[in-house]
């Protein structure tokens, strides 16, 4: 019998970490990765093998799955879960950002099913773990590039579950709502261009109300009393990878659940709630 082997991307905090650290506790062989190797030195005290992984890079795609089909010689499952949010009304981001986005978010996940399918393919099982956000399934002013990436995804995951059900593979999407976790951080470098390598948005001036909101609420950050722990996310993805007929969705918390439905409310209703929030600002 093979060990079961899981390949988890984005584990220098938050969602990923959690997985890894939850996996391990269920005796699952981890392979965690990450862009930076020093920011997961300590799963490697937990007795994770770790890799660096940036998922635009197909040369470390391919390199970490050879690796572990190599040393293991069977993988059960994988997790895309690297990802951020570009956040910023459409006119204000550029489209080289909108690029940085979905090379992230949409492309990385596309690199890692191509590279590990065929060998689920040829061992006859395998479970393909997305992790989106209910931002997927509903958009909102200023989130239109992050939802467009995660409603890709969602998209993607839907194909994909139904041509590969023949080989004995599953593919889950899994969609938060708000995360305890330093999203937010990331959100706000991706506004403002905090650092050398993000060069922030382009502000025209003309939605101001929006960065207010923005910057008094700290919308779909990782605080406030709605927001879940990433342990709770790693719950149900260890869930989706053990079960031998897991769910096509996976919505952690009350908050998710609750989101789903609103993509049902009519786009009025919709509009004029966000006309109401405007007002706020």
């Amino acid at each position: 019998m093979h060990p079961k082997t899981v390949l988890i991307t984005g584990c220098s905090s938050g969602i990923g970490r959690a997985a890894a650290l939850a996996f391990r506790e269920e005796d699952w062989r981890v392979y965690a990765t990450a862009r930076n190797p020093a920011d997961i030195e300590t799963l490697g005290e937990k007795g994770c093998e770790l890799a660096t992984l940036d998922v635009t890079d197909q040369s470390d795609v391919d390199r970490v799955v050879d690796r572990i089909v190599e040393e293991e010689g069977h993988l059960t499952c994988l997790v895309n879960n690297a990802g951020y949010g570009q956040f910023g009304p459409l006119e204000d981001v550029p489209t080289e950002q909108v690029h940085r986005q979905f090379d992230v978010n949409v492309y990385g996940p596309h690199r890692l099913i191509r590279a590990v399918l065929p060998h689920m393919r040829d061992q006859g099982d395998g479970t393909i773990v997305n992790v989106s956000s209910v931002a997927g399934r509903i958009a909102f002013p200023g989130g239109g590039v992050y939802s467009g990436s995660k409603f890709a995804l969602g998209a993607m995951t839907d194909a994909l579950r139904n041509e590969v059900a023949e080989y004995g593979v599953d593919a889950v999407l899994v969609e938060p709502g708000p995360v305890a976790t330093n999203f937010s951080d990331r959100v706000e470098e991706e506004v403002d261009g905090d650092s050398d390598d993000i060069p922030g948005i382009e502000r025209s001036g003309a939605y101001e109300s929006f960065y207010d909101l923005f910057e008094d609420t700290q919308m779909l950050g990782g605080g406030g009393p709605a927001a879940i722990p990433p342990e709770r996310v790693a719950e149900d993805i260890v869930d989706a990878a053990s079960s031998t007929k897991p769910h096509a969705r996976y919505h952690p918390g009350t908050p998710a659940r609750v989101a789903v439905f609103a993509r049902y409310l009519p786009d009025a209703w919709v509009d004029s709630l966000y006309g109401y929030l405007r007002k706020l600002a």
